[in-house]
């Protein structure tokens, strides 16, 4: 079962805001000045024991390459990364009608994490799961872990 994040508000907090994981030491934190929201790197390396396949689906356009190379100094790897510029190709492509800025069933991801209103009205238009995360939450892992397995149950079921 594929399951997707989206960076910016739920991966990539602001310390201002959210507990976050340990920086990455100098002279990376300049090259990768994201920081990510505490429980991250446990979250990812939870679901990936449990045998589910994590993706990062973003509207961002930061490169592939960024986003691998700064999850890998924290030792996670994504399956796949959908950003802006794939999303574009592969999802919109050469189509008039203006598609949303996510849309997770087209790559046959089964839970999306999210923030977003939109991507929460998308998702009854366009027939996919999102969880939302919100804002600071220290159950925020138990939470997308525990809907990770409903929605498994729900496809197992099915």
């Amino acid at each position: 079962m594929k399951i997707s994040f989206d960076l910016d508000d739920v991966l990539f907090v602001s310390p201002d805001n959210y507990e976050v994981e340990p920086e990455l030491r100098f002279p990376l934190n300049r090259m990768f000045p994201e920081r990510l929201r505490k429980g991250t790197v446990r979250l990812i390396h939870e679901l990936q024991d449990r045998g589910f396949e994590v993706w990062v689906y973003t509207s961002s356009f930061r490169s592939e390459v960024y986003i691998r190379t700064l999850f890998r100094y924290y030792n996670i790897r994504f399956s796949q990364i959908v950003n802006g510029y794939r999303h574009k190709a592969e999802v919109q492509g050469n189509r008039t009608t203006l598609l949303p800025q996510k849309l997770p069933n087209h790559y046959r991801i089964s839970l999306h994490i999210d923030d977003e209103d939109v991507i929460m009205e998308n998702s009854k238009i366009y027939g996919f799961r999102v969880f939302r995360v919100l804002e600071p939450d220290d159950m925020w892992v138990e939470k997308v872990l525990d809907e990770a397995e409903r929605v498994r149950k729900l496809e197992e079921n099915s």
